[in-house]
């Protein structure tokens, strides 16, 4: 029964992000891309300048959290295993050309995402526990006018915010790898999650803003040091994914071949899970930021998105210039980046689990963080208590199938939440303005929405 369960919403999974997300994203993003001039290029040494300005600024946090403690509790639920081992999936089934549509992905989507943080600051309310609740559970009540919209967008972010994905990805890494107990490795993890989760984002940015300049910068040292070990095999490699871009690959070693539209849709989908392109959940984080400017903090957002697609093309790049790809589709994603690693450095059966455990902990934490706070709006006195059942109960249940069912629930989650945000973002498209045009002005937070 559950395997047709699963099949079932493979099916639909595969034909959303193949004929729905993909027209969705294309059309949103260069319909946004068009409208403010490419803001999303123009804007980024104005996004440097802003990061620079918020890492200058001290102040108190007595109503919200610091910008640049916000932005990397975003980043930190943004880069992660979906940037290492979820991207690698996407060239095991669609081939090189899936690099193609991920750059795309990355290019259009970070309108998506500055819109989606900007209506998120605009809507925001004042919380009792010193912070902003915001996001689209209150933008898309003014979209539509309708209160049960912003309910089912609330229930299906607490769905996605248990990161049962990435949580089977790491306690299976981890338990393959290290002689530890799984139940234990399972329970002490589940520990730490709890602790960062109920701390909110105060807490989460602080872990945060510890750990990912350390990740970003290793990673990136060494992705780059295997590409440029092997740059003389680039200009195939990229004759390859321009190619297969527009007609899917043939078959070749282990590698089944793939059509074009299972290039594109993994191409996209997998960028739009790395990134959250229009889930919301960034939106949700970014809201408690402290300043007054929702344009500041969307500016910062796009330098995000950026910097995750950085992140995904080196991960894709990593796997095509080892060759293992092609050796086998059988392969898990975990395991697959610890093959085309380990061609390279010493010891990668110890460093990957331990490298999966650090950025899939800010992810998950992250993620929950959103949950909680999407439980709390559903039910102020019981949500949050019910959502940590919840969470615990999915986190382990998930850990006994493979990672691609707990990747499915969280593309499909992923898949609704992305259709109804942008059409309310849609509809609220005349307030997504362009900064370079239009003087800043500070987010009204005194009063709460009503219908």
């Amino acid at each position: 029964m559950l395997s047709s369960f699963f099949r079932f919403l493979s099916d639909a999974d595969q034909f959303f992000w193949s004929y729905i997300a993909f027209v969705l994203i294309m059309v949103f993003g260069v319909f946004l891309t068009a409208k403010m001039r490419f803001f999303q290029i123009r804007s980024l040494p104005i996004a440097v300048k802003t990061f620079v300005e918020f890492m200058k600024m001290k102040g108190s946090e007595s109503q919200g959290v610091h910008p640049i403690k916000v932005f990397f509790a975003s980043v930190g639920g943004m880069i992660g295993i979906g940037n290492v081992v979820g991207i690698a999936t996407a060239v095991q089934i669609g081939g090189p050309g899936a690099l193609f549509w991920v750059w795309v992905a990355g290019l259009i989507g970070a309108m998506i995402k500055y819109s989606e943080i900007l209506l998120g600051l605009k809507y925001r309310v004042r919380n009792d526990q010193g912070g902003y609740d915001g996001g689209p559970v209150y933008f898309l009540r003014a979209a539509f006018k309708n209160r049960w919209i912003s309910i089912v967008v609330a229930v299906l972010l607490c769905i996605y915010g248990v990161e049962i994905y990435q949580f089977t990805v790491v306690t299976e890494s981890l338990s393959a790898n290290l002689p530890i107990n799984r139940y234990l490795l399972m329970a002490v993890f589940l520990a730490m999650i709890l602790y960062a989760g109920i701390g909110g984002v105060r807490r989460i940015g602080k872990i945060c803003s510890l750990v990912m300049p350390f990740f970003l910068a290793g990673y990136l040292l060494m992705g780059l040091w295997l590409i440029g070990r092997e740059a003389h095999l680039l200009p195939g490699i990229f004759a390859d994914v321009f190619r297969s871009a527009f007609m899917g690959h043939a078959a070749v070693g282990g590698f089944v071949g793939s059509s074009l539209i299972l290039t594109i849709q993994h191409g996209i989908a997998r960028a739009a899970y790395s990134a959250d392109l229009g889930i919301g959940y960034d939106s949700i984080i970014q809201s408690e930021s402290n300043t007054v400017y929702p344009q500041k903090q969307a500016r910062l957002a796009i330098l995000g998105v950026f910097i995750d697609n950085l992140i995904c093309s080196i991960s894709i790049l990593i796997v095509l210039v080892s060759g293992v790809w092609a050796v086998s589709p059988s392969i898990e994603g975990s395991a697959l980046m610890q093959v085309a690693l380990g061609k390279y450095f010493p010891s990668m059966n110890l460093f990957v689990p331990l490298f999966l455990l650090i950025v899939g902990y800010t992810t998950i934490i992250a993620f929950f963080c959103v949950g909680m706070k999407c439980a709390r709006f559903l039910s102020p006195k019981f949500g949050e208590k019910i959502y940590i059942l919840y969470a615990v109960a999915s986190f382990i249940f998930f850990s006994f199938f493979d990672q691609t069912k707990a990747l499915l629930i969280m593309s499909i989650s992923g898949a609704l939440l992305l259709s109804i945000n942008l059409l309310g973002m849609f509809r609220l498209r005349k307030e997504i303005m362009d900064p370079g045009g239009a003087p800043e002005e500070p987010a009204v937070t005194e009063v709460i929405p009503t219908l």
